[in-house]
């Protein structure tokens, strides 16, 4: 389409100075001649009506053309002083084009909203970068000041962008430019390396010869004019409150002073806060987006008339917000200059080549320049709603007519099936990953992307279809994030004050790291408290006895008492319990195992075809659960398989497939689900996918009428009812299948005592998928291998966009615009209040603040019916905003709701508030949650840390890790029923599932006799010193790799991370490396223990072990006078250093038994 005349056209007016007005295109027609028009020598710019939009137009050019990198400008969704806290991925994308904005040959789509707002100037932006490379010299301090200037954030590891460290002369930092953290290392002052490392493993991945650092927020300070800036912004405080005074509002100037000076006094500690770009005009120069772009970069206006409406509409809100602000003394007026209008927006690049997209044509509003119109002549193409037949004979037409055809279909198996089912037909198609090269007349291709919709361009022979046009059913959006969703660190990670589990001790309390000198050799221990001020010093070759506590509730555990049997007894209670629990799901494993049941067919071309049509991205732990759910229904016996996965997280889909295999079969499929809603939302889900099959799908709820329900209960006996899904209403007693098949249960544990008995009797026979949207611990999982089939879903799908998260002050402008956003994309909204007592008044708040909006209210002290009423309104669309206590929190999966506004967040727990956040975000749209607390208010210091951790849930800091590992703990107690919480409450989680699995090995015979592990006690500094690695996590998490050394190549590897890390070891962390790989080589030839006595190395072996006397004569003969063997009840082996000390002693030590080992079993 490049080369084409009608692109050539609008190069040659635009080279004329002349202004294309381009008429007649929609949709993604549009994307594809943004496409064509770009160009390697310049940026291309697009600006667009709204976000929405801008994302779309992104996606579809991204399908059309991997050659250029696309980018979508972000508009901000706060207020430039609303004090939030939020998600590092709006940060990330908006710094990624001010970076890259004028590199030639980038594509950047920007919101009418985000091109009026103003930012510093790109001269003041630019002139702070900073490029690093071989012949650059640093001086670390001053360095380390000049990234805190640009927006760094000092940390002790580097686990995200915008954050920096300094180990000695190493500094780590990550950039928002680069796709890996980089680390520096000098000589002195001078670069000695610098290479990319990985964000999981902290390990160099590759070498780089340089890299460009810049700025790594929009809003810089500098020590320049400092004062004089800090006058400006104080004297226009006092100045506006005196204004306030003026107009009766006290308070109001009484805050804005008070909250100025706080602002002030972070400005003096060189720190960032929420809400300083409102200051943005007191610091530099405004200017805006558009400016940061070059002079040839090409401006494409997308429907001018609609931008120009937009934009008066947005900076009319803009101003009503800021009146409003101004009143109640939130900010200066200095943020009035923050904000361009349309006119401005125009003219800031009108000596820029300019091009227009207009339905319009010349009747367009609000456009510029020495206009030439365009007319292209496109349509919609014909759409075949899955009619297979119809489609089949339309493609062989266009490709009679010399039609150049592309099919953009959503996932690589659907594109395969689409290329070979032509084959089939006649119809040669060729599946490419990108369109590289020209499609030829009367050629077919096949393309994995997304675009919104198909079109036809008679004049260029080009046809294009979706998966909405062939298959009338549109693939879900693929998101490409450069924030890795999941949880980085150990959730086990020791901070100083947990509670800690030592296995022969107890409970007790972790209070640090200390390095101590006995006998003149330095040692780390960790020190943990027990009851009566009791301490135990713990040697670090032990890290391995001592666990994180991880209890049922928050409530501190009481701690141990040293000495004395009352641990024992602790643990030997346990154990029992225990034990009869594996000796029951053992015999229940056994008696399944022996029963004879359906085994199924290998999977039919229908079954595939069927899998083929789901509309999203399988993710890997979704394929290995329907494989391992397949494989269940292949064998003889009945399956009984645990599926676990947070909501949304695909096991919906898991559960469908199988019904299908079951159904495909002749077998009958009964869904137990336990509310009203989810039946509902089962039902539509189950429909809809079934929908080209002959399958029927019933329901059984009490929303059915009588004569509905009379009509299933008759097709499940006669058979005409493949699938039922209802709520306890199948555990009836007139309920009869004619054949079932499979029983999938959701979220069992919510069913009561007598159900779940009611459900045995139904299921006995039949394979059973039981799901849980509450994850299980991993240990929990594996200690439970053998005795439950459990699948685990751990990762999201890949299509969703992240959650913007906010943290907040409740304040009713950010909520009215955040509901009206929302409802302005036809979305829902859950408003959470966990008050019952006052809700009502809650809901007359809202009500005024909202008029538009249509509201419910849902708590659990409604009636059954009536809560049941209210929630399936709102799934219906009969309602825009759900007032909610936290009974959302399980159980409600509305892909519409999208906006989550919590009030008091500071009252809820972190998995509370994980589990909340999780209802919204379950579509391709992005979804906003706001964690919101009082205004003015004084928090407690609990409820302090507890934001501080809510506040990182922003960027999957460790606020989600404690959320998780709360979830997994109360998936954990579900799955283990609730007497056992008693007995890990008091040994802890993970030494419970340690004792869980031992017992389950044991009483399958598993056990396996080790060998004890040599004990190696030596005279020498063997320690990581404060001033090697200042940070007393990482020195636990380095200490525990260095104890898990189980081979010489794993103490390489260990070795390498050290050196690539925190630089050169110093000796006492070689001796503790070299030491490890002497216990490598002790535990393969049975030593008990390495001693020191006077100059000697003592290794004694384990007793019954000799040696072949030619090793000992060899060993002898090699180190004449300096090693001796004692033969008794156990060889001894004495070592003569005298003549060695530290490292060299290490070596000698290391290479005698190294001798001895390839003596005796090297060979």
């Amino acid at each position: 389409m490049r080369q084409s005349k009608e692109v050539g056209n609008l190069h040659t007016a635009l080279s004329n100075k002349n202004t294309p007005l381009i008429t007649g295109l929609t949709g993604s027609q549009k994307s594809l001649y943004i496409a064509a028009l770009a160009s390697k020598s310049r940026t291309t710019v697009v600006i667009t009506h709204n976000h929405a939009q801008a994302s779309r137009i992104a996606q579809d050019i991204q399908t059309f053309t991997k050659e250029y990198p696309v980018y979508c400008f972000d508009p901000p969704e706060l207020m430039p002083y609303e004090e939030a806290a939020f998600s590092l991925d709006l940060r990330m994308n908006r710094l990624e084009v001010l970076i890259n904005a004028r590199n030639p040959g980038s594509i950047v789509i920007i919101p009418v909203q985000a091109a009026m707002e103003g930012l510093i100037s790109p001269e003041e932006f630019y002139k702070h970068k900073v490029t690093m490379d071989y012949d650059s010299r640093i001086d670390i301090e001053n360095f380390s000041e000049k990234l805190v200037v640009m927006g760094y954030e000092r940390t002790a590891m580097v686990e995200k962008f915008g954050q920096f460290s300094v180990r000695g002369g190493i500094i780590d930092i990550y950039p928002f430019s680069e796709a890996h953290p980089v680390r520096i290392e000098l000589f002195d002052d001078e670069v000695d390396s610098i290479r990319h490392f990985d964000i999981n493993t902290q390990l160099t991945i590759e070498n780089i010869s340089e890299v460009t650092i810049y700025p790594a927020r929009e809003t810089i300070i500098t020590n320049k004019d400092l004062d004089a800036i800090k006058t400006m912004i104080w004297d226009q405080a006092q100045e506006y409150s005196l204004k306030l005074h003026n107009l009766k509002k006290p308070e109001s100037a009484d805050k804005l002073l008070e909250k100025v000076a706080t602002h002030l006094e972070k400005i003096d500690q060189g720190g960032f806060f929420d809400g300083i770009e409102q200051y943005k005009p007191m610091f530099s120069k405004i200017s805006n987006i558009l400016e940061y772009f070059s002079e040839d970069a090409l401006i494409i206006f997308d429907e001018p008339t609609r931008l120009r409406e937009n934009s008066i509409n947005y900076l009319r809100d803009i101003a009503e917000t800021i009146t409003v602000a101004l009143e109640q003394g939130k900010t200066l007026p200095v943020i009035n200059k923050l904000y361009f209008d349309w006119h401005q927006i125009v003219n800031t690049r009108k000596n820029n080549p300019i091009m227009y997209f207009s339905v319009l044509g010349k009747r367009t509003q609000g456009i510029t320049g020495n206009l030439v119109e365009y007319p292209v002549n496109s349509r919609a193409p014909e759409h075949f709603q899955g009619n297979v037949e119809r489609f089949v004979k339309k493609v062989k037409q266009w490709r009679k007519d010399y039609n150049r055809l592309l099919f953009v279909v959503g996932t690589k198996e659907r594109a395969e099936r689409l290329v070979e089912y032509l084959g089939e037909e006649e119809i040669t198609a060729s599946l490419v990953v990108e369109l590289t090269t020209e499609i030829k007349a009367g050629n077919c291709v096949v393309v994995v992307g997304n675009l919104e919709t198909g079109f036809e361009f008679p004049s260029f022979k080009l046809i294009t279809l979706t998966d909405l046009e062939i298959y009338g059913k549109q693939r879900a959006k693929h998101r490409v994030s450069r924030i890795e969703d999941g949880i980085k660190l150990s959730q086990d990670e020791l901070k100083i004050g947990d509670y800690v589990v030592h296995i022969n001790h107890g409970i007790g309390q972790y209070l640090g790291v200390e390095t101590l000198e006995v006998a003149g050799v330095h040692k780390d221990y960790l020190v943990v408290k027990y009851a009566k001020e009791d301490k135990l010093y713990v040697p670090t070759d032990q890290i391995h006895l001592l666990q994180k506590y991880v209890g049922f509730d928050e409530q501190a555990p009481r701690l141990s008492r040293l000495g004395g049997s009352e641990w024992t007894r602790v643990k030997s209670r346990v154990k029992e319990s225990v034990k009869e629990m594996a000796e029951g799901l053992l015999k229940l494993y056994a008696e399944r195992e022996a029963i004879h049941g359906y085994a199924y067919s290998e999977d039919t071309v229908w079954q595939r075809e069927f899998e083929d049509a789901f509309p999203y991205q399988e993710t890997d732990d979704q394929l290995r659960a329907i494989e391992e759910v397949k494989r269940d229904m292949q064998k003889p016996r009945p399956m009984d398989r645990l599926l676990c996965g947070d909501v949304g997280y695909g096991k919906t889909e898991v559960a469908i497939r199988a019904a299908f295999k079951a159904v495909s079969e002749g077998k009958q499929v009964a869904v137990l689900v336990p509310t009203t809603i989810l039946a509902q939302q089962h039902h539509r889900t189950f429909t809809e996918r079934f929908e080209n099959y002959p399958v029927n799908v019933g329901v059984l709820s009490r929303f059915q009428s009588q004569s509905e329900i009379t009509k299933v209960l008759e097709g499940l006996a006669k058979g005409t009812v493949d699938i039922v899904i209802g709520t306890h209403r199948l555990l009836s007693n007139d309920i009869r299948f004619k054949d079932i098949g499979l029983v999938i249960v959701d979220e069992e544990q919510r069913f009561g005592v007598a159900q779940k008995e009611k459900l045995k009797v139904i299921a006995k026979n039949v394979d059973v998928i039981t799901l849980s949207a509450t994850p299980i611990p991993r240990t929990l999982h594996m200690a439970m291998v053998g005795v439950r089939d459990m699948s685990i879903i751990e990762t999201p799908p890949e299509d969703r966009f992240p959650i913007r998260t906010y943290v907040v002050e409740y304040d009713e402008q950010l909520i009215r615009q955040a509901i009206l956003r929302e409802l302005a994309r036809e979305g829902q909204v859950y408003f959470v209040y966990n008050r019952v007592q006052t809700i009502e008044k809650m809901y007359q708040e809202l009500s005024e603040l909202v008029p538009e909006a249509r509201i419910a209210i849902a708590h659990g002290q409604m009636n059954e019916t009536q809560l049941e009423k209210v929630m399936l309104d709102f799934y219906q669309g009969e309602f825009d905003i759900l007032l909610c206590t936290t009974i959302i929190e399980t159980g409600m999966d509305i892909s519409n709701v999208n906006t989550l506004i919590i009030y008091d967040a500071d009252y809820l727990g972190l998995a509370q508030l994980y589990q909340l956040r999780g209802r919204v975000g379950r579509t391709n749209r992005i979804a906003y949650a706001y964690f919101t607390y009082r205004k003015d208010k004084i928090l407690s210091e609990d409820a302090e840390k507890r934001l501080q951790a809510i506040k990182e849930f922003t960027d999957l800091g460790s606020g989600i890790k404690i959320a998780m590992r709360d979830l997994e703990i109360r998936g954990a107690g579900n799955l283990l029923g609730p007497e056992q919480h008693g007995f890990i409450s008091s040994v802890g989680f993970e030494l419970y599932c340690r004792l869980l699995e031992e017992s389950v090995r044991e009483l399958k015979g598993e056990i396996e006799q080790k060998p004890p592990e040599p004990v190696i006690d030596l005279n020498v500094d063997a320690y990581i010193s404060d001033e090697y690695v200042p940070d007393s996590t990482q020195k636990i998490e380095l200490y525990k790799r260095v104890m898990a050394i189980q081979s010489l190549e794993e103490a390489d590897d260990v070795e390498e991370i050290f050196l690539d890390r925190f630089g050169l070891l110093p000796k006492s962390v070689q001796n503790l490396v070299n030491i490890a790989r002497i216990k490598v080589l002790a535990r393969k030839i049975g030593v008990a223990t390495i001693t020191n006595f006077k100059e000697f190395f003592i290794i004694k072996m384990l007793e019954g072990l000799s040696f072949d006397q030619q090793v000992i004569s060899n060993v002898i003969r090699k180190y004449k006078g300096k090693v001796f063997f004692q033969h008794g009840r156990s060889v001894q082996i004495k070592l003569n250093v005298r003549n060695h000390s530290g490292l060299s002693a290490l070596n000698f030590l290391y290479e005698v038994v190294s001798d001895i080992w390839e003596g005796s079993w090297g060979k």
